[in-house]
């Protein structure tokens, strides 16, 4: 079975960064190919409304077929807002909150970003996993795209 990898947009904005072009890109490529299944969300598809042209091709070149669009539904809400309350991210974060929590509420195997700073942070996975176990949810994986697909 494909890995269901949740990607934020940071990735695809990774497609046009020098620093994390590569990787970026080879992730998107093998989700192209349906090495692994593209799992996105209704917050992804509102972000990629504000980005470049150039950032939102990435998405395009994948194939309908092979992305799975998650919903921002009421189990999400609350389980951001509870991201929230328990200090895993501040107020002002809530968008990054609603990503884990939309991953996390589907089960996903993985969640990929390059946001360091409120994502992709050991003390941060540590406080989403924690209201995760709290509220009967299982330990949700954080990556960044380089853990996923490696840099050759």
């Amino acid at each position: 079975m494909r890995l269901r990898i949740y990607v934020d947009t940071s990735v695809f904005g990774g497609c046009e960064d020098v620093e994390f072009l590569k990787p970026s890109r080879r992730l998107v490529n093998a989700m192209a190919t349906g090495e692994y299944v593209c799992v996105i969300s209704e917050v992804t598809l509102l972000e990629l409304e504000n980005a470049p042209a150039l950032v939102r091709e990435h998405l395009e070149r994948i194939p309908e077929s092979l992305i799975e669009v998650l919903p921002l539904d009421a189990e999400a809400e609350a389980l951001a807002t509870e991201y929230i309350r328990d200090g895993a991210v501040g107020k002002h974060q809530r968008a990054d909150a609603l990503h884990i929590a939309i991953a996390t509420a589907a089960r996903i195997d993985v969640l990929v970003s390059w946001n360091f700073k409120h994502i992709v942070n050991l003390r941060r996975i540590h406080a989403f996993n924690a209201v995760n176990l709290k509220r009967g949810y299982p330990i949700l994986e954080i990556r960044n795209p380089r853990e996923v697909i490696g840099d050759e």
